[in-house]
Formats: C-alpha cells, sequence, structure tokens
C-alpha cells in the first residue's frame, strides 16, 4: 500500500475504497449510551450493531460514550481519542478478509479515582443506557452464596464512600443517586458479559451497593432501574502488531484495529425502562426467552473455550485453530461435548443443541482468527465456576457422565501449575493465579488437593463420581502426559460406542 490514511474523522473521505466507512454525518451524533469496559469485544459487537442502524440513518441520539474505571483503560482512551473514536474492523474469513470503519462512539471519558466524569456523564439526561463489558469475574459476586460480596475491600470502599467510588457499579449508585433526586428518572442497566442472567446479576450488584449506603435508593433502583438479560456471541481476538499490520495493510493507520469472525449473536431481553435503539433492525434478537440462548451459548462454547484451553496451553499450541487441528484435542472437544454437555443443553428456535456443536467447531477451526488458548484461559477461576461447574452439577444430579469434564478440570489443574510439557513458563493468567499455581502443585502429588478450592468447586469436591475421575485424570497427566489422558478418555468413549 502507497499511502498510510491515519484514522479520523477528516480522513474518512481518503480510506480506501474497499473499506467500508459511516455514511452517516458523525457531527450529528449526539450520546444514547454510556458504555463501560471499551474493549475489543463491545467494538465488535454491540458498537458494531449501533452503527449499522446508523448507516440507515437511524438511532443518531443513541451514539456511545466510552468509560472505564481502571488504571489501564486510559492507554486504550488515548489510541482512540487520537483518532475521533473510530475503529476499523476487519472480518476474518477462512478465505478472505473485509474491512469496515465503525462510527458510533463519539467520546471516552477521563479514568479518575473518584469517576467523577463518569458519574456526571451517566447523570446527563440523555444518557438512558449504560452497558458494560467488564469480564464475567467483574461483578463482585461471593462464589459461595452468589450473593454481593459485601466484604470485598472495592466494594466495602464504595458504601464508605458513595460519593467517590472506585468501582463502575458505585459510579453507577452514584449517579443514579443525582437521577432521582432531581427528577430525572432511571436508565436501564445492560450487562453484556458472559454471565448466566448477566441482567439479575448487575442488578443484584447494583441495587445491593446502593442499599449498603442507602436503603431508600437501594429499593427505589430496584423498582425503577430495568437490567435486561442479554447473551452475547462473537470471536474477538485480543489486538498486537498483527492485527494493526492487517489495517495497514489495507492503507489504515489505525492504532486500535478490531479482528473478527463473521458470525455475531446478540439475543436480548426486551426490558428498557427509558427506550433503546431497534437494533432488531439489524439483526439483534428480542425475546422473553434469553435463558435457552445463554444456556446453550455458555455450556457449548464459553464452556468449549476451557476445554480447549488447558491442553492447548499445556502442548505449547499457538492458536484456538491450532487445537482444533489437534487429534486428541479436537476429540477430547467433540465428545465432552457430545456426550456430556449436550444432554443438558435445551435446543433454541432454529438451532438444536447438536446443530450448535456443528456451528462452533467451524468457527474455531478457523485459521484466519488468531485467538489463543491463553486468551480463554483467562480468569479460570471464574470461567471454569461459572461455565463448566454448573454442568457437572447438573450431571452429578441426573446420573449423566462425568468423566470427561472431570478431564477438563484435571487439565486445567495441571495448566495452573504454570509451566507446559516442554518445559516453558505458562505466565500469570488469572487473578489468584498465585494461590491456584500453589494448590496445583500440591495436587501434583495428592490431586484431591485441587478440589479443596471451595470458592470454586464447593460441594462438587464431595461428589464421588466426579471426585474420583478428577483423581484418576490428574494422576495419568502428571505421570504419562496430557495427550495419553486425553488418548485413552476419547479410546474408551470409542470403544463404548462401537460395542453399542
Amino acid at each position: 500500500m502507497d499511502e498510510l490514511i491515519p484514522l479520523c474523522d477528516a480522513n474518512l473521505d481518503r480510506i480506501p475504497a474497499s473499506t467500508a466507512r459511516p455514511t452517516y454525518d458523525r457531527s450529528r451524533l449526539t450520546p444514547g449510551i454510556v458504555h463501560i469496559g471499551v474493549g475489543n469485544f463491545h467494538r465488535a459487537h454491540q458498537a458494531w450493531y449501533l452503527h449499522r442502524l446508523m448507516q440507515e440513518n437511524q438511532a443518531l441520539d443513541w451514539a456511545i460514550i466510552g468509560a472505564g474505571v481502571r488504571s489501564y483503560d486510559a492507554a486504550m482512551r488515548n489510541k482512540l481519542l487520537d483518532q475521533d473514536c473510530l475503529t476499523t474492523l476487519i472480518e476474518l474469513k477462512p478465505s478472505h478478509a473485509t474491512a469496515e470503519v465503525v462510527g458510533s462512539m463519539i467520546d471516552y471519558l477521563p479514568i479518575e479515582p473518584d469517576n467523577r466524569c463518569l458519574i456526571t456523564q451517566m447523570a446527563d439526561p440523555a444518557v438512558r443506557i449504560v452497558a458494560l463489558t467488564v469480564t464475567e469475574g467483574g461483578y463482585y459476586i461471593d462464589p459461595v452464596t452468589k450473593e454481593l460480596d459485601a466484604g470485598h475491600p472495592d466494594i466495602a470502599h464504595d458504601a464508605h464512600h458513595p460519593d467517590a467510588p472506585r468501582t463502575a457499579f458505585g459510579a453507577i449508585v452514584a449517579a443514579l443517586k443525582i437521577r432521582r433526586d432531581l427528577g430525572i428518572g432511571p436508565f436501564t442497566g445492560l450487562s453484556c458479559d458472559n454471565l448466566l442472567a448477566n441482567g439479575h446479576v448487575l442488578r443484584q450488584t447494583i441495587a445491593g451497593l446502593a442499599r449498603l449506603s442507602d436503603p431508600d435508593l437501594g429499593d427505589w433502583i430496584d423498582t425503577n432501574c430495568s437490567f435486561p438479560n442479554s447473551m452475547v456471541d462473537c470471536i474477538v481476538p485480543a489486538t498486537g502488531p498483527r492485527e494493526i499490520a492487517l489495517a495497514r495493510d489495507i492503507g489504515i493507520d489505525d492504532q486500535a484495529p478490531v479482528t473478527h469472525e463473521s458470525f455475531r449473536q446478540w439475543v436480548i431481553e426486551d426490558d428498557f425502562c427509558a427506550a433503546r435503539p431497534l437494533w432488531e433492525k439489524v439483526g439483534a434478537t428480542f425475546t422473553d426467552d434469553v435463558h435457552a440462548y445463554e444456556m446453550m451459548k455458555l455450556r457449548l462454547l464459553n464452556a468449549g473455550h476451557q476445554i480447549l484451553a488447558g491442553p492447548g496451553e499445556i502442548l505449547a499450541l499457538d492458536t484456538v485453530a491450532d487445537c482444533m487441528v489437534h487429534p486428541l484435542i479436537s476429540q477430547l472437544f467433540r465428545t465432552v461435548l457430545t456426550n456430556e454437555i449436550v444432554p443438558h443443553v435445551a435446543d433454541v428456535p432454529g438451532m438444536t443443541a447438536a446443530q450448535y456443536v456443528d456451528l462452533i467447531e467451524d468457527r474455531f477451526k478457523n485459521p484466519a482468527i488468531v485467538d489463543t488458548p491463553r486468551r480463554v484461559a483467562f480468569d479460570g477461576s471464574s470461567r471454569h465456576a461459572g461455565f463448566v461447574l454448573p454442568i457437572i452439577r447438573d450431571a452429578l444430579a441426573s446420573g449423566t457422565p462425568v468423566e470427561g469434564l472431570a478431564l477438563v478440570e484435571a487439565l486445567w489443574a495441571r495448566m495452573c501449575a504454570g509451566t507446559r510439557e516442554d518445559g516453558s513458563t505458562i505466565e500469570p493468567n488469572d487473578p489468584n493465579w498465585s494461590e491456584l499455581t500453589y494448590i496445583a502443585e500440591k495436587a501434583r502429588t495428592r490431586p484431591q488437593t485441587w478440589l479443596t478450592e471451595n470458592s470454586i468447586y464447593g460441594d462438587i469436591a464431595a461428589a464421588r463420581p466426579f471426585a474420583n475421575a478428577f483423581d484418576h485424570w490428574l494422576e495419568m497427566i502428571w505421570t504419562h502426559g496430557c495427550e495419553e489422558a486425553m488418548r485413552t478418555y476419547t479410546g474408551e468413549k470409542a470403544q463404548l460406542r462401537a460395542q453399542s
């Protein structure tokens, strides 16, 4: 490419003709949404749906104001403000790539210790939706009680300093207090994280935190605000030099481009207290039964990622696609999903659970998507607890097999020891990494030690069908390697199928 165009409003007309760009006048956009947690997924998913509406000259009063509450958010803020909050989305199909510039975000608030600018923006009557992507482990939920962890230092701080909160949830509570006191009215809180019943979880966190300092405000939020459940889906890898180079190859100098697959899904409960964009016009699904879609996605795709992540990291595979062409990992993936997870997943309109397995298998095989075992393994203590263990509980209750799921947990325990089978180091990849690594090393000779991590396993540790299988697999992994364990499991299942 002879000419490299810096991405910004002034250069939109110079963007190569092969790349779609906003056809709407961005100077006419006014804010309607504050989104907290402006990562790659948000820009490839929710911001894209809104952009598609704007391309039809609709929802121009629903533009996004980006926000963050962590110090590391400042780096993304600086990159996006330098390019007028525009993002180059690069869709990666196995055969080719296409690109478009998305312009639905118009500002990114400063990152401040007391979140004052964020609170002021959310108190603006123009803001009708506050959305979040803060990861499934970011909602301050006690792993045992499943209630708000009121003893967490961040939550305790916000409860005692409601006017200078350090969390996103504390800032939301402070903004809603202003809106209540001034008669502005509520807004909708929209979680876009991979949590079962994420709207209920967000309501519990917001209203529960408010009640710690102002019970009447907590009741007002519970009565007046809405928190729709939603399910989001699109594979969006992290951005690095390769992704920046892809943007440069098409002639765009974008410091924060986003690559993504061609599949997107957004299923939302239609419960918005202060209006919403007409996202259904651009492919979103509104339904009263988000739960069925959530269960299918979380139990097959998200749990499926955890099936791949452990052996992928242990064997030093570079990408998820590499995992899917590894004969033993791909067999493990297909066998566990089909035999031990599909029985606990209901069909949804237009898609059976078995068909969904085929769909995600094809998606994970896409070699153009450079997604990594490390990314999908991040925060395993939340992801295993949220995606895998509920299936194990259902299987134990119904008497269905858990051997493969126990192997998945044993592979995770082996991964958390912090070394690969080639001797290389697995860098910290979990908020609780030090504790996990310590327990994983002890479990090397006493496998049951791993299951004593009560905040993750709870009552499952006492279930003998699971505990015995876990003990068997972890011992085999340490003695003979993870490939032998996968070979044994998938071979035994194949023999059983042949006999039947």
